[in-house]
């Protein structure tokens, strides 16, 4: 196995088929590994029985310390562990299309991490009101400010790393919540990695309601000092 597609799943039984078909069949040597918290709507089931015919899908059921946080350091643990060269993290609810991975791929051969981009040049957020307008540019200020990352599109979840990147720090991560995005962040910048942006559409969810809300993020920068005044563990 070349790549290997991480997904944190909760509740996302309508979606899930859909999305791990997509990733499948999106043009590179790929597979997933659905990362599920015991969902109450059967994700996972749906998961088991696609795995029982074929072997390009995989599940990783979390019983305790529940937690997007958790389950995305669980899963960059496992799909290390199984050997992928390269690791995607990207969403279950149908926001990031699989359509960007060969691109991700041919731009992985001169960085270390390529992240997908709603704002550099093509580029687009499909959902994007005024008040998510102003959260995201004061979280692309903020963070640029207080741990110096020069991106444009810093709290994307849709990322692609070298194996060897997420065996530097994946161990340290702490956040339980989807605080783990800017996590990584500053174990990127904090390790010297080299950082690309991928233009990609961020699409509306297939269904389902978003779980993350405007003022979610706006308590997140508070989150980003601690990172920056308290010291790290470092690998």
């Amino acid at each position: 196995m070349e790549t290997i597609a991480m997904i944190p799943t909760y509740n996302e039984a309508s979606n899930i088929k859909n999305v791990i078909g997509d990733v499948l069949n999106c043009g590179i040597d790929i597979e997933v590994l659905i990362v599920d918290d015991m969902s109450p709507d059967g994700t996972y089931k749906i998961v088991e029985d696609m795995a029982k015919t074929n072997p390009k899908v995989h599940l990783l059921l979390r019983k305790e310390k529940r937690g997007r946080g958790y389950a995305g350091k669980d899963g960059f643990k496992k799909a290390i562990e199984m050997g992928a060269k390269y690791i995607v993290e990207m969403d279950a609810d149908g926001s990031h299309s699989p359509k960007y991975l060969p691109g991700f791929r041919d731009m992985m051969q001169s960085c270390d991490v390529v992240i997908g981009s709603r704002y550099v040049n093509g580029g687009k957020d499909e959902e994007r009101t005024v008040l998510r307008q102003i959260v995201s540019n004061m979280s692309k200020w903020y963070l640029g400010f207080v741990l110096g990352v020069k991106i444009k599109d810093p709290t994307s979840g849709y990322r692609m790393f070298k194996k060897e990147v997420l065996e530097k720090f994946a161990g340290n991560l702490k956040a339980n919540d989807p605080f783990i995005v800017t996590e990584v962040i500053y174990y990127l910048k904090k390790f010297g990695f080299t950082i690309k942006e991928y233009p990609i559409e961020f699409l509306s969810r297939a269904s389902g309601e978003s779980k993350l809300k405007p003022w979610t993020l706006v308590k997140y920068l508070f989150k980003v000092l601690r990172l920056k005044v308290t010291p790290q563990a470092s690998s």
